[in-house]
Formats: C-alpha cells, structure tokens, sequence
C-alpha cells in the first residue's frame, strides 16, 4: 500500500506540475469486496489501493491523470499456485468455485490494462474491474475456500509454503 501510495503521489504531482495527462492501472484482488478471513494485511492494502485509485480519479481527472484497477481472480502463477494449491484435489476443489471452471490466462490480463490504457478508452476513470471468471459473484471470494481445510491440508499447505519459500531463497543466493 505504501509503495502504491508513494509512487503514485509522486508522478502524479510531477505530471500535473508540467500539464501532462497519464494514466494509472493498478492491479488489486477481487477479495476487496469480500474481505475474506486468513488474508486481512493484504485485504487491507489492496483496499486501500482501491479507494485511493476512486477517490485520486475523482480529484486528478479534470487534470487529464486517469486512474483504474484491476481485480484479478485466480490466475495460476508459480509462486502462489504452487504455494496454496499443494495437491490436486485442492486445486481442483478451488477452480471449481469459479463459473467458467477455469483459471484466467495471463494474457486475458494483460489485454485487460492494454484496453485501461489505451487512448480510445479516456472515458473510464475510477474503475475497478474484477477479472475473474466470475468468482466472487459466486462465492464467499477468492480464499474463501480456506475455511474447509482439514488440519491435514493446513499441514501441507504450509509445509508447500516453506518449501517454495526455502527453494526461491536457494535461488537467489
């Protein structure tokens, strides 16, 4: 949250010193609408990214400074997936909870902030949108599942997550 706001703030007051329109996608997670349990440090970051992108929208684009978010869903990324999702049946459990039954595909994100900012969209400021097949629409969000672990899945969960955390330290040493 820190980073965002800084960084925001920054070029922001730089491009309005010297008259330049810009623009600003940030990605959040759709768990800013569902505030799920286990995750309260990152539901409160990306919450605050959230608001400050609306409420900067609303104070910067008379100025020609457009800001939107992103909210993705499940995207399966080697160091998240491998870390959440140490077994199959979870995976398969958790892709289940999305209506299109599958995970995004990277490049369905990267068109997603190619159309934020491209010129032919200067109409759309302050908004966040959710790409995630539809998931939490349909569900209690993103990590909502994690309230039906069985001590055995915690147990491994962690275990995957100190051991992906362990390997990537090994790597950049």
């Amino acid at each position: 949250m820190n980073g965002t706001f800084y960084v925001t703030r920054a070029c922001g007051a730089r491009w309005i010193k010297a008259g330049d329109a810009a623009n600003i996608v940030s990605i959040l997670a759709t768990y800013i609408w569902t505030g799920p349990a286990y995750l309260t440090p990152q539901v409160m970051a990306k919450a605050g990214v959230s608001a400050m992108t609306q409420s900067l929208a609303l104070e910067w684009g008379n100025r020609g400074i457009r800001l939107n978010a992103i909210a993705p869903g499940p995207f399966s990324t080697k160091g998240a997936w491998d870390r959440l999702m140490p077994n199959e049946n979870l995976a398969r459990n958790y892709t289940g909870t999305v209506p299109m039954g599958r995970t995004g595909e990277h490049s369905e994100l990267a068109n997603l902030a190619t159309f934020l900012l491209a010129d032919q969209c200067a109409y759309i400021n302050g908004a966040v949108i959710p790409i995630d097949g539809g998931q939490w629409l349909n569900s209690g969000g993103t990590f909502s599942w994690l309230s039906e672990l069985s001590n055995e899945d915690w147990v491994a969960v962690s275990n995957q997550i100190k051991s992906s955390n362990e390997q990537d330290k090994t790597k950049r040493s």
